[in-house]
Formats: C-alpha cells, structure tokens, sequence
C-alpha cells in the first residue's frame, strides 16, 4: 500500500452518517438487554457503533455477558453468518475484538494485521464482506502503544532497515509516520492516531463498494483507538 491519503481524512469521512462525534456516540450507551440471544441485528450505522460501544463498557466495568457463545449458538451459526461489523484491527494479542466489544460469534468479520493496514488482500477480504453481509459499519481499530507503529518510528528514526518481512510493514507505515517524526508529543501515539485515520480514508478512497455503501448511507466506516491502560474503545475524528 502506497501513498496511503492521511491528509484527506475529512470529519465527513470519518464519521459518514449521522453527524455522530466520539463523545456522542458514546453517550448512546443504554441499558443492557435481558437475553443477549434475543437482540436484534443492528441494521444502520448509529445502532451498529451503539451496539459495539455498549459491549466495551460492559468490558470497561468487568461486566462481559460474552454473547452468543453456547453450543446452541454454534449449531445455528453453524449453516451461515451474517455479521454486522467489518473490524480492521492489529493482531496485537490483547486487542481481539469480540473480547473488546463483548461480540460472540457470527458478530464481527475481522481483519487482523499488525499495525491494522489495508493492502490489496485485506482490501479484498474487506469487499466481500461488504458484498456478501452487507453489515452497516466497518471499524477501523488503533491501539495504543502498537507495536507495529513503534517499529516503523524506531527504522525511521534510525535510519536503518527492519529484519525480515517487518520492513514490509514498515514501509506501509512510512508515508503515515514520516511526517509525524521530529513533532511535538508522542510519535508513536501520533502515528497510531495518524494510521488509522489514513486506513479510514484509504478504504472509502480506493473502494468503490466500500464508498457506495458509505454515500448511500448504508455503512460508516469509523475509525478509533483501543486504550491498553483502561480498556476502553474511543472513536476518533480527522
């Protein structure tokens, strides 16, 4: 993946449908239902970011109902899928996103790649689920401290070379991170915050199912960040 277009991240694109903002979003939090197995597949975006929210605050409080998750769950899902969020997430082993969200299966379609980056393949993956599911939100998911954000900073910083296959992934992140190096602050979480907002933009940018999907108001795609320390799941805005 080249040239990844962090610059042209707009509120517009980041949040798609509903003029929702991270702060309120997470206001619409409600109370938990009384059967898990009995909730109804989100179908619009605000429901969508609502559901996946309220599972992290139950994680957040230590409250998980882990959902959907009984062999009877694994029968019925057993003759097809249909979930209602695409997540792209770093395949950082504490960041699994039906444990962060409090998702079961048949919820979520992940994506999960160190530093969370859109190539060709996850591109693809990406599309058929568009295609095939039609689910109303795709998520774009940061954490913090990533390590694969860490890597690409220490290279650049240095002026050296990855071992391996690692200076693939550092080369993706470069036209995200280079500019953020010599900046105020912490690098690194500028280049997390950074990357996701770039992959948010890549994906509606390079898709033309993702982007028809996001202009007729079918899907969002969001991005957000994971916090390491608490837990909690934050969406952020360009």
């Amino acid at each position: 993946m080249k040239n990844i277009p962090h610059s042209s991240v707009t509120r517009r694109t980041l949040l798609a449908v509903g003029g929702m903002t991270a702060v309120g979003t997470v206001g619409l939090a409600g109370p938990a239902a009384a059967n898990p197995s009995a909730e109804s597949t989100p179908t619009t975006p605000t429901q969508a970011i609502r559901r996946l929210l309220d599972g992290n605050r139950r994680f957040v409080n230590g409250r998980s109902r882990h959902p959907r998750q009984s062999p009877r769950d694994i029968r019925r899902l057993a003759e097809g899928q249909d979930p209602y969020a695409i997540i792209v997430g770093c395949a950082d082993s504490r960041v699994s996103p039906e444990v962060l969200f409090d998702q079961g299966l048949g919820d979520l379609f992940d994506n999960r790649v160190a530093g969370n980056i859109v190539d060709t393949i996850m591109m693809g993956s990406i599309e058929y689920a568009v295609e095939h599911f039609v689910p109303p939100v795709l998520v774009v998911l940061g954490h913090e401290r990533c390590g694969a954000v860490s890597a690409a900073v220490e290279t650049i910083e240095s002026g050296g070379h990855a071992p391996g296959s690692i200076g693939a992934i550092v080369e993706a992140l470069r036209p995200v991170v280079e500019p953020l190096i010599g900046g105020p602050g912490d690098v690194v979480e500028a280049g997390v915050r950074a990357n996701v907002l770039a992959q948010v933009a890549h994906l509606t940018a390079a898709s033309e199912i993702i982007a028809e999907r996001v202009h007729s108001g079918e899907m969002a795609v969001v991005g957000a960040r994971y916090d390491l320390d608490q837990g909690r799941v934050t969406l952020l805005e360009g």
